[in-house]
């Protein structure tokens, strides 16, 4: 500033005399924003609202959950969807699972035909750290094979289980190097609510003729999922310093189909505004390969852990012990089930 007011010192008397007190004061203001220090790029308050998220659905085809048949979920879960806004969901399909009993190839040809993505999942859902690299790879290809020939089909592969190898970083590399050879990209997840566990009480429930309450099953459906979404977002700020484009692995069930309408509602009812899968894979979060000791989870876990991240990197219902007490007291208990199938 110094230097400015000397800059003004030096200029010819007949020149200042031109100004009037407004362009002089106009003129020191304009100094002042120049030689002041920059801004932040972004304010907190525009990073608070960038809260995107797309949706990924796991094991297509998958079997029945018991609240509604094999034919009729397809049509339900896209008319949700489209209720929704999920324009473009990315579905992790195994084909080894096709067959004439489940109408796989019919259920993946509708999501495709309304515009869903396929990606790999490997042929028959083996888990890597149960197998060995070559075999496991060999069924990545397979699993290709049939996915390269569908008309939304995206060079993207996830980890059944989110398992890349456990402990076993020999593998681990072996399987990444034969991604890379592929031109497969990680179809990471940031945001899991565990969705299968809650699938896997409801089905034991059914089978065992207890009574199931369907609205306290949506509630906690619901609930724990926007909870999963919000407990990434904190993460993820605490871990990148930014809000980057979230993933939320769900899985092809009877409870997404029944529940996802429910879900996007309360997501947007939280500031989340739904993207599309595209979208999500294109941020640069991709790009990023954190190394740590377990090569499984989420990628915010991960990216966190390697970071030395303090404080909590595990969503608290990501738990059997708390996940399954919240299933016997929410949908299990007698009176409250009993008024719910009413």
């Amino acid at each position: 500033m110094q230097d400015a007011f000397r800059s003004i010192g030096r200029l010819p008397w007949g020149y200042i005399a031109l100004f009037n007190l407004a362009a002089l004061t106009a003129f020191l203001l304009a100094m002042s924003l120049l030689f002041a220090p920059s801004a932040p790029v972004a304010s907190a308050a525009k990073i608070e609202g960038d809260k995107r998220i797309a949706f990924s659905f796991d094991d297509t085809p998958r079997g029945s959950g018991g609240l509604i048949s094999l034919e009729e979920r397809p049509k339900i879960f896209l008319d949700a969807m489209k209720k929704a806004g999920i324009r473009q969901a990315v579905f992790f399909a195994n084909p080894g699972r096709i067959s004439a009993g489940n109408n796989g190839a019919a259920t993946l040809a509708a999501y495709a035909e309304a515009g869903h993505l396929l990606a790999n999942h490997t042929n028959n859902h083996l888990v890597l750290s149960q197998v060995s690299a070559a075999r496991f790879l060999a069924d990545v290809d397979e699993a290709e094979k049939w996915l390269k020939k569908q008309p939304t089909y995206r060079p993207w592969f996830r980890y059944p289980q989110l398992d890349r190898g456990g402990r076993n970083k020999a593998k681990t590399e072996a399987v990444r190097a034969g991604m890379k050879e592929r031109g497969l990209r990680h179809g990471y997840v940031t945001i899991d609510g565990w969705d299968w566990k809650l699938e896997t009480q409801a089905v034991r429930a059914i089978k065992s003729g207890r009574n199931i309450d369907r609205n306290a099953l949506r509630d906690l459906y619901v609930e724990t999922h926007v909870k999963s979404a919000e407990f990434s977002d904190q993460l993820a700020r605490r871990a990148l310093g930014r809000a980057p484009v979230q993933v939320m692995l769900l899985h092809d069930t009877d409870l997404a189909a029944l529940y996802i309408d429910d879900l996007a509602e309360a997501l947007k009812a939280k500031g989340w505004t739904i993207v599309s899968a595209d979208e999500a894979y294109a941020d640069p979060l991709g790009a990023l390969s954190p190394k740590v000791d377990f090569a499984g989870g989420n990628k915010l876990q991960n990216i966190a852990t390697a970071r030395g991240i303090t404080g909590n990197r595990w969503f608290e219902r990501n738990e059997d012990k708390t996940a399954e007490a919240l299933f016997r007291e929410r949908i299990l208990g007698s009176k409250v089930a009993a008024a719910g199938n009413k």
